[in-house]
C-alpha cells in the first residue's frame, strides 16, 4: 500500500496537527490503495502563513518571468520522468482506464505546465500609455496567496491547469487536493522539492471539509480557485463575498449536443459515445449528456447509440482494452443509479444498461446507459448526472434544439453536429455556454480558455487568459514632463 506520513509545508515536509488519516480506497476492487495524513484547520493556516511568507519576502514573486519559467519546465520534466508511478496511483485512487490516465491525466498536466513556462517569457507584464496628464505605467503584478481547491475527477490535470498559472504569474499556492484522490499531489511536492522551487511556493494540505472551509476562510489568502459543484461552489462564493477575497470557479455542466438534420448517424454515434458514456468513466463536466436530435432520425441516432454502449468494453482499469472503469465511490453509483431510476419512473425508456454490469459485482461499476423518450423536464435531464448515462431528446428542428440546449442553469460546454462545418459554426453560436464542439466533443488544449456560462462558474484555466486570473493590474501615473529650459 502506498503511503505518507508527512505533509509538505514551507518547503519541508512536516508532521501533521493531529493522527487523523485518509485511506484512499480503489474503486474497482474497494480496497485500501493508500493513506496519507488528513490537514486540520491548523495544518491549513500552518500552510496559508508559509506561503503568505514566500509571497511577502521570499525570492519567487522577484524572480523574472524566465526564472520562474525554467523552474516550472524542471517541474514538467519531473512529471514526464514519473510518469509511470502517476499512471499508477490516478488509476488506483480514481479507476479511470489507464490508457485514459496516460493521455489525459498523466501527460496533459505536463503539456499545460509547459504552456504556462512559455507564456511567462512571453506575456508582457508591463506598458506605458499615453493619458490625459501624462504618461500612465501599467503593470501587471501576481495576487498573491492562491488556495486551489482540486476534484476527485481530474486530480493532477485541474492542479496543473491552476498552479501552472498562478506560479507563473508569481504567486504561492496551498493545494488541497480532494480526500478521494490524494497520491498524486504528494508526487508533485516532491517534484517541485526536486526542481527547486523555493520553499512555501507550494504547500500541501489535503483534506475534506474542514480543511477546505478553512481555507477559503483564510484572511492569509487573496485567491481561491475551486474545481467541483454548484452548490460548493455558490458556497465559497458566499464565503469570499464576506471578506472581498477572488475566486474562480469551474463547477458543474450538462451539456447538450444538437444533432442537425443531415449529421451522419454513425460518425456521431461513435463520438458520443466517446464523450457522454467513455470519457472520464462518465464522470466529466463537459459530457454531453443530453442529445437533442429531430424527431425523424431519434430512433435511427438511439439504436445506433445503444448498439455503442453494449459494446463499450466495462472492466479493471488497469486492462488496456477497457473504456469504462467503476465511478469514484459507492455513494455516487447510488446516485446516478437513482437518477436513472427517476427517468424511467417519469416515462423514459432505457435502451442499453441501466444498472451494475454482470460479473462486475465488486467494485463501483455502471453500465453505460442510454436513456429515449426523454422530456428535458425529467430529473436526469436537468441534473448534471456525472455518470456513464446519455438521454436522447426528440426535437422539432434547430430552433427548438437550441432552446432546449439552453433550457438549464449550466453553461459549460455543448457541441453540434453536422455534414455542413458552418451551418454548425452557426448553431453553435446560438448556444450559451463557454466551449462549444463541432463534429467533435472531448478536446482537451492548454491554449484554450476554458470555464463556464451561467451556473457553470466564472473564470478561465488555460490560455493567456489563464494567467490572468493570477495577476492584478497597477497604474503609476507619471507627471508630464516638462521641456529643458
Amino acid at each position: 500500500m502506498w503511503s505518507k506520513e508527512s505533509l509538505f509545508i514551507g518547503g519541508k515536509w512536516v508532521a501533521p496537527a493531529t493522527s487523523r488519516v485518509i485511506d484512499v480506497a480503489s474503486p474497482s476492487t474497494e480496497e485500501v490503495v493508500g493513506r496519507v495524513p488528513e490537514a486540520s484547520a491548523a495544518d491549513v493556516d500552518r500552510a496559508v502563513l508559509a506561503a503568505r511568507s514566500a509571497f511577502d519576502t521570499g525570492p519567487w514573486p522577484r524572480m523574472t518571468p524566465a526564472e520562474r519559467a525554467d523552474v516550472l519546465v524542471r517541474v514538467a520534466d519531473g512529471l514526464a520522468a514519473r510518469a509511470d508511478e502517476l499512471t499508477q496511483l490516478i488509476t488506483s485512487s480514481t479507476g479511470l482506464p489507464i490508457t485514459v490516465t496516460q493521455l489525459a491525466h498523466v501527460m496533459m498536466p505536463q503539456f499545460y505546465v509547459r504552456h504556462y513556462a512559455d507564456l511567462a517569457r512571453t506575456t508582457p507584464l508591463e506598458e506605458y500609455r499615453a493619458g490625459l496628464t501624462g504618461k500612465l505605467h501599467i503593470r501587471q503584478a501576481p495576487v498573491g496567496v492562491v488556495g486551489a481547491i482540486i476534484p476527485w475527477n481530474i486530480p493532477l490535470l485541474a492542479t496543473a491547469a491552476k498552479l501552472g498559472a498562478a506560479w507563473a504569474a508569481g504567486c504561492t499556492a496551498v493545494l488541497k487536493p480532494s480526500p478521494e484522490t490524494p497520491l498524486d499531489a504528494f508526487v508533485l511536492a516532491e517534484i517541485c522539492e526536486a526542481a527547486g522551487m523555493p520553499p512555501g511556493v507550494l504547500n500541501l494540505v489535503p483534506g475534506g471539509a474542514e480543511a477546505g472551509t478553512a481555507l477559503v476562510a483564510h484572511p492569509g489568502v487573496d485567491k481561491i480557485t475551486f474545481t467541483g459543484s454548484t452548490a460548493t461552489g455558490r458556497a465559497i462564493a458566499e464565503a469570499c463575498g464576506r471578506t472581498l477575497t477572488g475566486y474562480a470557479l469551474e463547477l458543474g455542466g450538462n451539456a447538450a449536443a444538437i444533432v442537425l438534420d443531415d449529421a451522419p448517424i454513425g460518425d456521431v454515434a461513435a463520438g458520443l459515445v466517446q464523450s457522454a458514456l467513455a470519457a472520464n468513466n462518465g464522470q466529466a463536466c463537459i459530457a454531453q449528456s443530453r442529445v437533442l436530435v429531430p424527431r425523424s432520425r431519434a430512433a435511427e441516432l438511439t439504436d445506433a447509440l445503444a448498439a455503442a454502449a453494449r459494446e463499450i468494453p466495462v472492466g479493471d482499469p488497469f486492462d488496456p482494452a477497457t473504456l469504462v472503469g467503476p465511478l469514484i465511490t459507492s455513494r455516487h453509483r447510488e446516485r446516478v443509479s437513482d437518477l436513472v431510476a427517476s427517468g424511467r419512473a417519469e416515462g423514459a425508456t432505457v435502451c442499453a444498461g441501466g444498472g451494475v454490469p454482470a460479473g462486475l459485482e465488486r467494485g463501483w461499476y455502471f453500465e453505460p446507459t442510454v436513456l429515449a423518450g426523454v422530456d428535458n423536464g425529467m430529473r436526469v435531464a436537468r441534473e448534471e448526472v456525472f455518470g456513464p448515462v446519455v438521454t436522447v431528446i426528440s426535437v422539432q428542428d434547430e430552433d427548438e434544439a437550441v432552446a432546449i440546449a439552453n433550457d438549464t442553469e449550466y453553461g459549460l460546454s455543448g457541441s453540434v453536429w453536422s455534414a455542413d462545418l458552418e451551418r454548425a459554426a452557426a448553431v453553435g453560436r446560438r448556444i450559451a455556454a463557454g466551449q462549444i464542439w463541432l463534429n467533435d466533443s472531448f478536446t482537451l488544449d492548454p491554449a484554450c480558455p476554458f470555464g463556464g456560462w451561467k451556473n457553470s462558474g466564472t473564470g478561465r484555466e488555460g490560455g493567456p487568459e489563464g494567467l490572468h486570473e493570477y495577476l492584478q493590474t497597477q497604474t503609476t501615473f507619471r507627471p508630464a514632463e516638462r521641456p529643458q529650459s
